[in-house]
């Protein structure tokens, strides 16, 4: 308290040093009692002060008071600006090399491109490794029921069945009553005979008499109800008959590009599988694999190799027995047009047959991939 009353006397007497004049020494009388006054509120310490310190030596200093207590923190600053980026780190060093990852899902089949024109026949590629053998897949459901067709033209009435065997004989009527009796004639007169009396006992077996002439041919034992069941039963063969074959054809349709080769149909659907695929997809259409038994339905199917440029299982095959190829039914070949050299089971694994687009036979091994061509 007494530092801070020194210090504010020190002030005022330097402002009126510094004003000169008359006016300046009457300020200072004047100011002169009330810094007097100011000074002796407090209790006295180390005498009274000096005057303005011009004419009189400088009183001592007073003792440094206590420190005060510290202040509320004042609020935070604004944030300074960015400092500079700094210097680029060096490289760190190559970490090493992760797992290979698992192979993705193979993608959904693309939509079948134009086909090209058709290329000279290279030379066949190495034999591939036989790929495992995929899962059978879900029996597909029935196909509805195609419309009955119109009854046939009635044929013609059949041959004249046997005769049937002779009916059992039938029993004994009943007895009569017998008649009134008759008027008596005239005396002397015989009168007409009169009526059998009753049946005496049977008497003894008589000898078995000359065969009798051959009877007219009686009319045949089947009678117009049986002839009726007959022909509604061929005529529900015939509407049988039909069904399935409208159906086939409608299977048939699904396949859209083919040759008609006498009573055979060759379709693909322009998509390609392995040999158990092929079999399958054609099983399922109401058909099987083409099996080619002459030069003109081998010649069919390599007309529709050539349109699409690639090649096509046939039917057969020799898992059972090596270099044995048979039909799906399990006949042997009747029929073969093999390329020069083959079949020679390269690598071991060649049990299917390939058709090229020349229309010559190669052993393939039955997990490539080829065009599916179905026969109905």
């Amino acid at each position: 308290m007494m530092l801070l009353l020194s210090l504010s006397i020190l002030v005022l007497l330097t402002r009126l040093t510094v004003t000169s004049g008359t006016d300046m020494k009457d300020r200072v009388r004047r100011a002169a009692p009330d810094a007097c006054a100011l000074i002796m509120c407090g209790p006295v310490e180390n005498g009274l002060p000096g005057r303005d310190g011009r004419d009189g030596r400088e009183g001592p200093r007073g003792e440094k008071g206590d420190p005060g207590m510290p202040g509320a923190q004042g609020p935070a600053g604004l944030p300074g600006l960015d400092g500079s980026m700094g210097l680029k780190g060096e490289n760190g060093s190559v970490g090493d090399r992760g797992p290979k990852g698992d192979p993705g899902e193979r993608g959904p089949a693309g939509p079948a491109g134009v086909p090209g024109q058709i290329g000279k026949e290279g030379p066949p590629g190495q034999q591939g490794n036989v790929g495992p053998r995929g899962e059978q897949g879900p029996k597909g459901e029935s196909g509805v029921n195609g419309p009955a067709g119109n009854p046939g033209a009635q044929g013609p009435p059949g041959a004249r069945g046997t005769p049937g065997p002779k009916g059992d004989k039938g029993s004994p009527g009943d007895k009569g009553n017998p008649g009134s009796a008759g008027t008596t004639g005239p005396a002397g007169a015989t009168g007409p005979q009169g009526p059998a009396g009753a049946r005496g006992p049977p008497g003894l077996k008589g000898d078995r008499g000359l065969p009798g002439e051959k009877g007219v041919k009686g009319d045949s034992g089947l009678s117009e109800v049986n002839t009726l069941k007959q022909q509604v039963t061929a005529l529900q063969e015939q509407v049988k008959i039909l069904q399935a074959s409208v159906s086939k054809f409608k299977k048939v349709e699904l396949f859209p590009g083919g040759k008609e080769v006498g009573e055979k149909i060759f379709k693909t659907n322009n998509y390609e599988g392995d040999f158990e695929t092929a079999r399958r997809a054609c099983e399922l259409a109401g058909g099987q694999m083409a099996s080619p038994m002459n030069v003109q339905e081998n010649t069919a199917l390599q007309q529709i190799l050539a349109a699409y440029n690639k090649s096509a299982f046939l039917s057969m095959s020799d898992v059972k027995t090596e270099g044995k190829f048979v039909y799906p039914s399990g006949k042997p070949l009747g029929y073969a047009n093999w390329a020069p050299g083959e079949p020679n089971n390269d690598h071991g694994g060649e049990n299917c047959v390939e058709i090229f687009t020349n229309g010559k036979w190669n052993d393939k091994s039955c997990g490539e991939q080829r065009l599916i061509i179905c026969e109905f």
